[in-house]
């Protein structure tokens, strides 16, 4: 019975030692996991429904794992990115200026199919004809820093048209359409995209006032703290997926139509359009 006892007090005590070998051990880098932010444009299911795959893509080709870290808005998404809680991020143009003063971020891909611009719209039947229209009149917005339907948005018509409008924040671009359609705003900012997802009864009684200037649009950009191999393994995946057609259908979802690689370079158009005033950092 002793004799029992002792195995059985001597395998426990070889368990234990080798689950303390495993808890203090190094992890290999290629064991470590990386985060990944994304500016929660869509709602959450949304968003998970586009990253999961493309992360579980990136993980198989490379070994790199990779975690996708959700914000519940906006607002706690620039909080976290001026803070460096993302390993990766993809964000829109402006924060990418905003994360490289902040925390040195480097953008990787983005969309060279396209580029990003906001649009006016107003009822079909509306008296508003040209900009000078809106003269104090109330316009609605998704919110502060998003940067076609509002940032440039704003900086043209309140600053390069010396506008006295007053801004409604409304918290989404479904609401501002509606605000429009309905009366409670005169005019409403928004993205081209966002517009042809409404429903056709909605667009129906809408029309298009006003386009913004152009900027390239939203990047995937690496945190500086990221080793630069792996950067490099993910940059390289991704830029891959823009050469079979399965991996075109996982970044069109982004969406991306045609990726292609990001530099800095790329946002500097947005330091001349003076948005500085119309950002909000709270």
């Amino acid at each position: 019975m002793k004799s029992q006892r002792g195995r059985v007090m001597w395998a426990l005590l070889l368990t234990l030692f080798s689950m303390s070998l495993m808890i203090h051990r190094p992890v290999p880098a290629s064991e470590q996991v990386f985060t990944v932010g994304v500016v929660p444009q869509f709602n959450a299911r949304r968003i998970w429904a586009i990253w999961e795959p493309l992360l579980s893509e990136i993980e198989q080709q490379t070994g790199i794992r990779l975690e996708l870290r959700g914000s519940p808005s906006i607002t706690q998404f620039e909080r976290d990115l001026r803070a460096g809680k993302f390993d990766f991020a993809y964000m829109n143009p402006y924060h990418m200026l905003k994360a490289h003063q902040a925390q040195a971020y480097q953008p990787l891909v983005r969309d060279h199919g396209r580029q990003l611009h906001g649009i006016l719209v107003v009822r079909k039947d509306s008296p508003i004809r040209e900009l000078a229209d809106l003269q104090g009149q109330v316009v609605a917005f998704p919110a502060p820093n998003a940067l076609g339907a509002s940032l440039m948005m704003r900086a043209e018509l309140q600053g390069r048209e010396k506008l006295d409008i007053r801004p409604r924040y409304v918290k989404s671009h479904t609401s501002v359409y509606l605000n429009v359609v309905t009366g409670a705003a005169a005019a409403g900012g928004g993205v081209q995209k966002t517009f042809s997802q409404q429903a056709k009864g909605i667009r129906d009684q809408l029309r298009i006032l006003h386009r913004t200037g152009k900027v390239a649009p939203h990047p995937l950009a690496a945190h500086p703290r990221v080793p630069e191999a792996i950067v490099k393994q993910v940059q390289q995946v991704m830029l891959s997926l823009g050469e079979t057609e399965d991996g075109r259908q996982l970044v069109a979802k982004i969406p991306m139509k045609q990726i292609g690689q990001a530099h800095l370079a790329d946002y500097s158009a947005l330091q001349k359009m003076g948005l500085e005033p119309y950002y909000v950092k709270d």
